[in-house]
């Protein structure tokens, strides 16, 4: 059935915010301003007559007595604050506790990642109330896998060392990595999406889309670059997206490809991530394996790491696999990355409308644009450069495909392309026999013509 063209148009217009950014106040150094009282008090009492001094004696005390309440209510918010701090503290030890499980081994990352080898059955996936005391899956006949021999392509794995088999490699998420976040309870979550039209701020996509068919998954070769992200407060990724509900209280989405986001790993490497919504963004869903959800099967892919090598302007050129396809046995939406190593799956009973199916497929980039500035974000998506330079300069999605009701993968039908802001960052598709359907797209973000 077809979504229509309200919704489709809607689907080009969630966005997501992360800029509800409280300004903290600093505490008052109540220990330095009482030794200067004192040193000062004392100085002046020299100066007192011994009659005079009863009487200011006497005053001091009314001051500092209950019965005074502007200099009790000061002396009190003065020893609350560092106690305020000291509770968040605890809140931030307690959910790295959630989700940071027991490791049998940890393995260090050139980057700087500690990468815990965590036994598949304690893995995060297993707090979610409908999939506690289950054990992951074995993977299910793949109409298209490999002898699971592909390379890895991650900074953690060039140590030479893995996790053993019956655990999952995890990203170890350390207290910075919650303090950067805009609370602890929106960590590793993006913000409900809201319409463009409704604040200054917001997502910009250049993106090529299917709809009007039911489909079963989707399958493209990303190109992999380090685009330049301006402020911590904005990301840049470049991802496929499988969408179903009507953009309201209950859309529900899949997502998986690459990005760059300070704010999350606190540094400028193209990490492989994934991320999932039921209910637009509200309260369900993740990314990577930050809440419950999401079950790793793989024992050589740690989600939310680091992806190297990277493609060099008019250089080098590197791209990853990834499929995303349900399982017609039991349902669950399994991820492929590389050639045929499965990752893991979302549980079908995770979801409601993608329980079925999904109603669209989108391909392409998305940036944050904060306007920090008072202009247009420098935040580059892709490889920094607009689409027309073509191969080796802007950045491209190859091998399009999605996967048909019978399990089979298809070609593009009425394949559709939008940006939002063309003279920011733009796109163009294409096809040909050694690349099918393929997209270039990205670009600079602020320029002459994108103010």
């Amino acid at each position: 059935m077809g979504m229509g063209r309200k919704t489709e148009e809607a689907c080009l217009t969630f966005v997501y915010f992360h800029f509800n950014y409280r300004t903290r106040q600093h505490a008052v150094k109540f220990n330095q301003q009482k030794q200067k009282q004192t040193v000062d008090s004392s100085s002046s009492c020299f100066k007192i007559p011994p009659l005079t001094l009863t009487w200011v004696s006497v005053f001091i005390l009314f001051l500092f007595s209950p019965v005074f309440p502007a200099i009790s209510a000061r002396h009190h918010h003065q020893i609350f604050r560092p106690r305020q701090q000291s509770n968040k503290m605890k809140l931030v030890e307690a959910h790295l506790n959630k989700i940071n499980k027991p490791f049998v081994k940890s393995i260090q990352s050139p980057d700087g990642d500690t990468i815990d080898c965590v036994l598949s059955h304690h893995q995060p996936a297993f707090d979610h109330p409908k999939l506690k005391g289950q054990k992951p899956l074995d993977p299910p006949e793949s109409y298209d896998q490999a002898e699971n021999r592909s390379e890895n392509h991650q900074l953690w794995s060039l140590s030479g060392e893995s996790c053993p088999e019956g655990t999952i490699p995890i990203r170890r998420t350390t207290k910075q990595d919650i303090l950067r976040a805009n609370s602890i309870r929106k960590f590793g979550r993006k913000i409900r999406p809201i319409r463009r039209d409704t604040s200054s701020y917001g997502h910009e996509h250049a993106v090529g889309y299917v709809s009007g068919n039911k489909y079963y998954g989707a399958k493209a070769s990303i190109n992999v670059w380090a685009p330049k992200v301006a402020n911590r407060y904005e990301f840049s990724l470049s991802q496929m997206w499988l969408i179903s509900g009507s953009f309201g209280n209950d859309l529900n989405t899949i997502e998986a490809g690459w990005q760059v986001s300070p704010e999350l790993y606190g540094d400028s490497h193209p990490r492989f991530f994934t991320y999932w919504t039921t209910d637009a963004y509200q309260t369900t869903g993740c990314y990577n394996l930050l809440c419950s959800g999401f079950i790793q099967t793989n024992n050589r892919i740690a989600i939310g790491a680091a992806i190297s090598p990277t493609s060099l302007y008019n250089g080098g050129q590197f791209d990853i696999s990834l499929l995303i396809w349900k399982d017609p046995k039991h349902g669950n939406w399994w991820l492929e990355f590389g050639k045929g190593t499965l990752v893991g799956y979302w549980p079908a009973s995770l979801f409601t409308h993608l329980r079925d199916h999904a109603s669209m497929v989108q391909f392409g980039g998305e940036i944050v644009n904060s306007r920090a500035s008072g202009s247009h974000t420098l935040t580059q998506m892709g490889s920094g450069h607009f689409s027309g330079l073509g191969f080796s300069k802007a950045s491209y999605f190859r091998n399009m495909q999605v996967v048909d009701w019978g399990n089979n993968l298809i070609p593009l039908s009425n394949f559709k392309i939008l940006a939002d802001h063309p003279n920011c960052y733009d796109i163009r598709g294409g096809t040909n026999r050694a690349w099918g359907n393929y997209i270039y797209y990205g670009g600079p973000g602020k320029n002459p013509r994108c103010p």
